[in-house]
């Protein structure tokens, strides 16, 4: 392989008009697609064999036009203290409203009267006006929810207070300003990497390139592959990252080309037959890990999924051909002043040089150290409990969160999460299940049926005691299903999160395993080893476990919550883990990669275990260290957002890559590879015979190489039936 690339990089750089043109071209192209294209819209969240999606698909056959999986909201209205909801002048403020509500939209399914539907408290304080709609949330224009943000304007100004909740004021997180501060960051950290604003430049630039041609192609194509308005958040946050990574790992090896004597194209064609086959092998375990979340069997993950290995492709293919084909323009402008005129020659042994020494005088301190102290955060994680966010976790100022909490003062926590019984059956059949349901503990109130056209089926509305996040709603749930026949269905927006997290949790360990092994016999590939790919797994494992323990310590129990902003601590959010995996895993297998290929290639080229380590890190540590900085600079980002899910997002991937980075790769790696010596190295003949070598090295291309006549390259027609072919 890296005989090819080492081709394909001087090729670019010969060509270096041409495969500008051409990448320009399909960013031109996918931006037209994208502009021209119809407006993305959100295809309705489904969850394939839970019992929640069996009642949906049942009430959308049985109550047609229902709009059973539509958005909801709550308006709730408080009276002034000593006053009551009941008084003609507040009653007249929420007829108003009402009206004002069916008015203001054409999405409006139904709004109902709080003074007929007994949606007003005991003590009369409180009352609620609750609205369907026929379209699910994420399908909200903006005219809808300005519409109900509206609501009770008048009733305010007469003394009363107004608060909304529910889903239909949940708009799509939007990208941008985590997107922005990460390239700030990145471009300052390139820089102090680099020592040249070109050099710095490039990866950035050809980052934004490939997230570009991978958002605009999703646009275009949103339509005709349904894929919902959220599918590109992940595409562009991994895009960014890898997109970096690549870049940042090419110009690297080019720079120590360079810095060797060799011609710029020379230098080029090395650099990406060499750091380049770290990449392909790189972004091959990424795409591993996004397109394994079709495992999970959640329509919108595999999408997401598929969209951003589509990101992960196209940031290979531009490290490969686009970045050689900008060094040609760039000359020997990528490297710092100072080396350009000759004036830093200094042979004084960089910091990771002198960590690496310092680990191979005490791998097992080392060893332990790191072990032990990642063991320890990890604890926590034994106490994960998984569910989705509701608005009970959202930051105290925001008006879902005052609804909330007025809906519980008034009526009960239980009021929040209201299920839904659908009974495929007569009339006798859904007043059997009222009086089972009434029987069972955790149940503050059952509505009598309400039967369709037909009178075959029916819907029952069981208001739990406790919050809807909460293990005893949880708990009743279960019961009602296990009480109960197959006709009798439980949905619901509380019942939807509980099976949603029961199907992530039931699909952690077959992703695990897939991933896993998959990228096990891909770095086995990679390393001609069987303990090295061993070790990088099991590292990884251990970092995510910690992260997770570190996620559950401040999400969960609270641990230095203040610090991150949470307000209120609650269950982890159920695709945390899958999705922690799925991001991290690849990261860090970019890290391992490209950081032991460079120890691999000083060992197969005749140096002593020890030595290439050092050399691995001489040459690979300072760009690993600047990689990871960049992401968790990133990540970081997030943790500012008032959104809690957003919030514990980029909580938990920015200490993941941190232990994984520093921990693991920088120090648990290194030690162990000095313990095990040459044996780390060791692959049984008849593996090493089956095993196809993929020489991501560059052991033949230095061959080749060095066979070749001065100033003769293995491209050339002419010369290369000369030399060995591989």
């Amino acid at each position: 392989m890296a005989t090819y690339l080492y081709k394909l990089g001087r090729f670019a750089f010969r060509r270096r008009r041409l495969v500008a043109l051409l990448w320009v071209a399909l960013l031109a192209v996918a931006g037209f697609g994208a502009a021209t294209a119809a407006p993305a819209t959100s295809s309705s969240f489904s969850i394939p064999g839970t019992e929640a999606q069996k009642a949906f698909d049942l009430l959308e056959e049985r109550f047609p036009g229902g709009s059973a999986d539509g958005a909801t909201a709550r308006v709730v209205f408080k009276a002034p203290e000593g006053r009551k909801m009941t008084e003609p002048a507040n009653k007249a403020e929420v007829n108003k409203a009402v009206t004002a509500l069916k008015e203001g939209s054409d999405q409006i399914a139904s709004v109902s009267d709080p003074y007929t539907a007994n949606a007003v408290s005991k003590d009369g304080g409180t009352a609620y006006v609750s609205v369907s709609y026929k379209v699910n949330s994420m399908e909200l224009t903006d005219e809808t929810r300005e519409a109900l943000e509206e609501t009770g304007t008048q009733a305010k100004d007469a003394g009363l207070t107004v608060e909304i909740g529910g889903d239909a004021l949940q708009a799509v997180p939007e990208t941008g300003a985590g997107e922005i501060i990460g390239v700030a960051i990145a471009a300052v950290v390139l820089v102090i990497t680099f020592g040249s604003l070109v050099a710095a430049g490039l990866p950035l630039l050809t980052a934004i390139i490939g997230v570009g041609i991978g958002i605009s192609t999703i646009t275009a194509l949103a339509n005709v592959l349904d894929l919902g308005s959220t599918t590109s958040t992940l595409a562009m946050m991994i895009g960014l990252a890898v997109g970096i990574d690549y870049a940042l790992f090419i110009v690297s090896r080019y720079r120590a080309e360079l810095a060797e004597g060799r011609e710029q194209e020379e230098a080029a064609g090395r650099a990406v037959g060499t750091a380049g086959s770290a990449v392909v092998f790189a972004g091959l375990t990424v795409v591993i890990a996004l397109v394994g979340l079709a495992v999970v069997n959640i329509p919108m993950l595999t999408k997401m999924g598929f969209a951003a290995a589509g990101t992960v492709v196209i940031a290979v293919l531009i490290a490969l051909t686009l970045i050689p084909a900008l060094l040609g323009f760039a000359g020997n402008r990528v490297l710092g002043r100072k080396v350009r005129k000759g004036k830093d020659v200094s042979d004084k042994p960089n910091m990771g040089t002198r960590w690496s020494r310092f680990v191979l005088r005490r791998p097992v301190t080392v060893l332990l150290a790191g072990v032990i102290g990642l063991g320890a955060i990890a604890i926590p994680a034994s106490s994960l409990e998984m569910g989705l966010p509701d608005d009970g976790s959202q930051p105290v100022s925001t008006t879902q969160r005052k609804a909330y909490d007025l809906l519980s003062d008034g009526f009960g926590a239980g009021f929040n999460g209201p299920l839904l019984v659908v009974v495929d059956g007569d009339k006798s059949a859904a007043d059997r299940t009222v009086e089972d349901i009434k029987g069972l503990d955790g149940v503050a109130a059952v509505t009598p049926p309400t039967l369709n056209k037909a009178g075959d089926t029916s819907t029952i509305t069981v208001i739990p005691k406790d919050r809807p996040s909460s293990a005893e709603t949880e708990n009743l749930v279960h019961s009602i299903r296990d009480g109960s026949g197959d006709d009798v269905l439980v949905t619901g927006a509380t019942a939807m999160n509980i099976d949603f997290s029961q199907k992530m949790n039931d699909a952690l360990l077959p992703y695990l395993a897939l991933v896993v092994g998959l990228a096990f016999l891909l770095l086995m590939l990679v390393f001609r080893s069987i303990l090295v790919p061993l070790k990088a797994a099991l590292g990884f494992l251990l970092s995510v476990v910690a992260a997770l323990g570190a996620v559950v310590a401040v999400f969960q129990w609270g641990w230095l919550g203040s610090l991150f902003g949470v307000e209120q601590t609650g269950p982890i959010m159920s695709m945390m883990p899958i999705f922690m995996v799925g991001v991290v895993f690849g990261l860090a297998m970019d890290y391992e990669v490209f950081l032991v290929t460079r120890m691999r290639e000083a060992y197969v080229h005749g140096e002593r275990p020890g030595a290439a380590i050092v050399t691995g890190f001489n040459h690979g540590a300072r760009v690993v260290a600047a990689a990871a900085v960049i992401m968790i600079a990133v990540f970081s980002g997030f943790i500012g957002s008032s959104e809690q899910m957003i919030k514990m997002i980029g909580f938990g991937l920015a200490i993941a890559v941190f232990f994984d980075a520093f921990v693991v790769r920088m120090a648990i790696v290194p030690a162990v590879l000095a313990l095990l010596g040459h044996k780390a190295w060791w692959l049984p003949r008849w593996l090493d015979r089956l095993l196809p070598n993929v020489d991501v090295e560059g052991e033949k291309l230095h061959k080749q190489l060095t066979a070749a006549p001065e100033g003769v390259s293995p491209e050339d027609p002419d010369e290369e039936r000369k030399l060995v072919r591989v």
